[in-house]
């Protein structure tokens, strides 16, 4: 009993010096990427993610443009004294002006996945009338949902950050186009951040 005690504690201990040797990832400040602009004392910066060393530091194993989806990662710091609601909305505008929505993250799990339905063997083709549960695709995964942009509330003085999915490949000459930051006081909008990536 000592011994399978002493493997089990054994086994843990490998798995969590396992986790600590994975780098966590941590966006820097929103003025210290390229891609940035400042308007009324908001910062944001928009880094497409293109490489595979990138999509290993945010996702892990899954890489979203192994499938189609080019993540972006907006980092905002609010500057204005005051706190800011987020009701972002992204688009990816194209060099020839062709606007794309971004991809909810819950979406993007499906992607690449198989949309057959499971059969019962030997039934007549029908499938099993109990209600199952969708089978997510490869980017079925926690760091693709976890790491979407969802932050609804900025204070002043703080920084948040998050990625926003877009189906479509990188591109010269393209754009993040967002809107809906507004004082969370006033209600009052913001003017509209288009950044070039």
């Amino acid at each position: 009993m000592r011994r399978v005690a002493l493997i089990v504690l054994l086994s843990i201990a490998a798995s969590a010096s396992d986790d600590k040797d994975k780098a966590r990832f941590a966006p820097g400040l929103a003025e210290s990427y390229p891609n940035h602009q400042t308007v009324d004392k908001i910062t944001i910066a928009a880094v497409p993610y293109v490489s595979e060393a990138q999509a290993h530091s945010a996702f892990d194993k899954a890489n979203p443009n192994k499938y189609g989806v080019l993540p972006i990662l907006v980092v905002i710091a609010n500057g204005t004294g005051k706190a800011l609601r987020l009701d972002l909305q992204a688009e990816f505008v194209e060099p020839d002006g062709k606007h794309l929505d971004a991809t909810p993250a819950l979406e993007v799990t499906f992607i690449g996945g198989s949309k057959k339905v499971p059969r019962i063997p030997g039934s007549s083709g029908a499938p099993f009338p109990l209600p199952r549960r969708a089978k997510g695709g490869p980017l079925d995964t926690l760091e693709i949902t976890g790491r979407a942009f969802s932050a609804k509330l900025l204070p002043a003085g703080e920084s948040v950050n998050g990625f926003f999915y877009f189906q479509t490949e990188p591109k010269p000459g393209t754009k993040l186009y967002l809107t809906g930051i507004k004082d969370a006081a006033t209600g009052q909008d913001y003017f509209y951040y288009e950044i070039p990536l």
